[in-house]
């Protein structure tokens, strides 16, 4: 099986275990501060990367800084935003429904920013997409009690799906060439840089420096800084920006599944149900796909 076949396949797997691995960070630090290190951790490790395997970095500096501003709002400001809207109150099923926006969001962005054009088949499919999400999630969200979710960290999260959204496009549009490798290091030197401060200002910078926390670290990087980040910026550049933002939407199911079995939450009939659904979305909005020699 080739890369191509099997890099949807790995980066929603890969991806959909930063759901677990936000929940486990918060036993053992602060959101931000815990992004903090794992970002830190990553620009080494893909430094490292860049230098046994004689990759080259950009050679001017639009290419740099294009690199850098992607990162800052793919890693910084959406993660960022995420972890410290849930830690403020915002339960994952409702994370869950607004980050299932964010592919169509990018769908309809592409199509007026950088003039991609969507057959009939695939706008329907991120529609059905955001209705298998939502038929997974919201009984769930409509069971909580809305007065305990701080309406301030709800909006936040809704911003996170934007910046993500226009981190995407950004890619797509500037940062066409040079290694993915090195792409990958300047990105998260974009993301500390909108971390760093954002922690200092809101966080008490607190780490337990245990085994959970390195267990949880090790998986964070490698796993996912890593593994599902260098997977989706291949994808973004090898496809189009929708259809691998659509994969987006087996994440949340997929997260609820891992859920039920690290934690023990409840896996409902709509869950599965909306995962069926999900997956009739990603196969309508991807099917056309043409098919680029390796």
């Amino acid at each position: 099986m080739t890369l191509a076949r099997l890099a949807p396949v790995l980066f929603v797997l890969l991806w959909s275990t930063g759901w677990v691995s936000a929940k486990y960070a918060t036993f053992f630090a602060d959101p931000l501060t815990f992004l903090v290190v794992r970002y830190g951790t990553a620009v080494v490790l893909f430094y490292l990367v860049c230098r046994l395997g004689g990759v080259s970095f950009p050679k001017d500096r639009a290419g740099w800084l294009h690199a850098v501003v992607s990162g800052m709002f793919l890693h910084g400001l959406y993660l960022g935003m995420v972890w410290w809207a849930i830690g403020h109150g915002v339960p994952a099923a409702l994370s869950g429904i607004i980050a299932g926006l964010q592919p169509l969001m990018t769908g309809i962005a592409a199509a007026y920013l950088i003039g991609e054009n969507l057959s009939t088949a695939q706008r329907i499919g991120l529609v059905v997409g955001f209705v298998g999400v939502a038929i997974a999630v919201l009984p769930k969200v409509l069971i909580i009690d809305a007065s305990t979710i701080p309406a301030y960290a709800v909006a936040v999260n809704v911003v996170a799906m934007a910046c993500v959204t226009i981190g995407t496009i950004y890619q797509k549009r500037f940062v066409r060439d040079g290694d993915l490798r090195a792409v990958a290091t300047l990105q998260y030197v974009g993301a500390l840089i909108v971390t760093i401060p954002a922690a200092l200002a809101l966080e008490n910078l607190r780490i337990d420096w245990s085994l959970g926390f390195f267990a949880t670290l090790a998986w964070s990087v490698i796993g996912i800084s890593m593994g599902a980040i260098a997977l989706l910026l291949y994808l973004i550049r090898r496809g189009d920006v929708s259809k691998a933002a659509s994969l987006i939407y087996l994440v949340p199911p997929l997260a609820a599944l891992e859920a039920a079995i690290a934690f023990g939450e409840e896996l409902t009939v709509p869950m599965m149900v909306g995962t069926c659904v999900v997956m009739v979305g990603v196969y309508l909005t991807n099917r056309k796909t043409v098919s680029v020699p390796e």
